[in-house]
């Protein structure tokens, strides 16, 4: 296990990349295929894009009157975990938009019927109060996903109006006394984001003792704020951050879900997925959402949605053992 200072951070994401290939990838990814050599995967589903937020960066921010909004009933995102499950998955992973119209009962009516089908649930659905968190985890909910973002207080009050620094820390502090298992982690190479708030992201994620790290690089969204400041972020600092991250944290997930050179490809990309997985990256997602709601359900354009088989297959490539 790694333990680098800030100034060691900052000199591993600005060596050549071919010198950081050469080292610390390669480091990282032998170091997985030797303590574990797994690749998880997940059933996901996006119950709803409703979002009270407006958030600079995200395609399904409350001000995004183009999008066509959806929300999936309770007893039907019950009934796909329970399609999930016969399909062989033993994990689920719910998100939706920070929607307070859906109803916090029909939540909890979510995570007690999965519970009950007894399958493992990470949850990503906002900022919730403290009790409430800890109803989750009373009900039996495993991990709780809620990013931090962004580590430096003042671009995350920028980008994100409609809460605050203080307050995503204050709520990531109360999903870890919940009990349950906290996945955070950052946007990379967002426009203006720096070197050193990058180290910052990755120190904060050790400190934080995440269970799973769901980074992605920067993808524009069409139509918000943040695209018209500048285009994607760079895919070979996202895969850095994946390397140093599993050296640094080698129990951890890590999200192997990437773009590739070609954005149109989105988060499916086979060449994306597979640089993320030899960088040290370890678990995939299968969308549940029926072929209708996928499209709307646009955090980032041309997300593109994985399926069982995809998972597979990319375990084969890399000679992974698979579990679902």
């Amino acid at each position: 296990m790694k333990n680098y200072t800030k100034q060691e951070l900052i000199d591993l994401l600005t060596i050549p990349y071919a010198e950081f290939e050469q080292t610390i990838r390669k480091e990282a990814r032998e170091q997985y295929v030797r303590d574990r050599n797994v690749l998880y995967g997940s059933a996901m589903l996006g119950y709803s894009n409703v979002c009270k937020n407006n958030c600079l960066y995200c395609g399904m921010r409350g001000g995004n009157t183009c999008l066509k909004r959806y929300r999936v009933a309770p007893e039907d995102v019950v009934a796909a975990a329970r399609t999930a499950k016969e399909m062989g998955f033993t994990r689920i992973f719910i998100i939706s938009g920070e929607d307070l119209g859906y109803g916090y009962e029909n939540v909890l009516q979510i995570v007690r019927g999965i519970k009950e089908l007894g399958l493992h649930l990470s949850m990503a659905c906002g900022e919730f109060k403290p009790e409430q968190y800890e109803e989750f985890a009373a009900l039996g909910a495993d991990e709780y996903v809620l990013k931090f973002e962004m580590s430096d207080p003042d671009t995350f009050n920028r980008l994100n109006p409609n809460t605050s620094h203080t307050q995503r820390m204050r709520s990531i502090e109360a999903v870890k006394k919940s009990g349950m298992k906290l996945a955070s982690g950052n946007i990379v190479d967002f426009p203006g984001h720096t070197i050193e708030q990058m180290a910052d992201d990755i120190l904060l994620m050790r400190d934080l003792d995440i269970s799973w790290a769901p980074i992605v690089p920067y993808m524009p969204a069409t139509g918000t704020p943040l695209a018209a400041e500048g285009g994607r972020g760079d895919l070979t600092l996202n895969l850095r951050e994946i390397s140093i991250l599993r050296l640094m944290m080698p129990e951890i997930l890590i999200t192997a879900q990437q773009p590739g050179p070609d954005l149109s490809r989105g988060l499916g990309d086979r060449e994306g997925n597979l640089l993320a997985i030899e960088s040290g990256a370890n678990i995939l997602f299968a969308d549940l959402l029926p072929d209708a709601l996928v499209r709307h359900f646009s955090v980032v354009d041309s997300r593109v949605t994985l399926s069982a088989d995809h998972i597979r297959q990319m375990a084969e490539e890399t000679g992974m053992t698979l579990q679902l």
